[in-house]
Formats: C-alpha cells, structure tokens, sequence
C-alpha cells in the first residue's frame, strides 16, 4: 500500500504563507490608497504626514505594510531562485543574501515609522488649518 510521507522541504507552508500575505496586501493597499491617494485633501507635505501619524492606526497599517510586504516579496524572489537547480553554495549564499538584505530594510522601515514623533496637544496647532 501506497504511504504518503511528509517531508519538511516542500515548500508548503511558505506557498500557504504566501497567498494569506498576498489576500491581507491587498486589503491594506487598498486602504492605504483610499486613506492616502483618494482623498486629495489627505496632503503629503510633512506637516500633514505628522499630523496623520499621530494616530497609533495609521502606525499600524504601515508597520503591517513594511513588514508583509518585504515578507511577500522577499519570498517570492526566494521562490524564483528555488526554481534554479543551484548548487549548495549558491543556494545559501543567495538565500543569506535576501535574508540580511531583507533584515536591513524592513528594520529601516520601522524604524523610519518608529521614528516619527508624537506631538503634544498644544504643539499640534501649527497642524491644523
């Protein structure tokens, strides 16, 4: 009798990983257009950007924005590299590539998010016109 054996390098759980980023991309990018880009009067000088991430939810959506979609496309490289019969070596110099490239900029973006400082009330008044 045919017995199916389950094996840790198929690739299932990163293809699985890939298409819920992929479904959650969507509806944050759909709303990161209607929150940024529908709106004309949203602005993008850097007193409206400060005024708008002064709002813990607007942190959120774009710390989920960096990191899903780094996640996603960094994934999606790995998986056309893997594609490629690459010898051991390459495999893992390409593989430690993407992972330490991908470390640097999606700790580059939350910082850069992180970084943004929250004003007091009464320093918000320049913000609002």
């Amino acid at each position: 009798m045919f017995k199916y054996q389950v094996s840790r390098t198929t690739g299932s759980t990163g293809w699985v990983i890939q298409r819920i980023t992929g479904i959650v991309l969507v509806v944050v990018m759909i709303s990161h257009y209607i929150l940024m880009h529908y709106n004309p009067e949203s602005g993008h000088s850097y007193e409206a950007v400060l005024a708008r991430m002064q709002s813990s939810w607007y942190r959120v959506l774009d710390l989920t924005f960096i990191v899903l979609g780094m996640y996603h496309g960094l994934n999606g490289v790995w998986g056309i590299f893997r594609d490629y019969k690459l010898k051991p070596w390459q495999s893992i110099t390409v593989f430690s590539l993407i992972l330490v490239l991908g470390l640097a900029f999606t700790l580059w973006g939350i910082k850069t998010i992180l970084d943004i400082p929250y004003v007091t009330s009464s320093s918000t008044t320049f913000l609002v016109k």
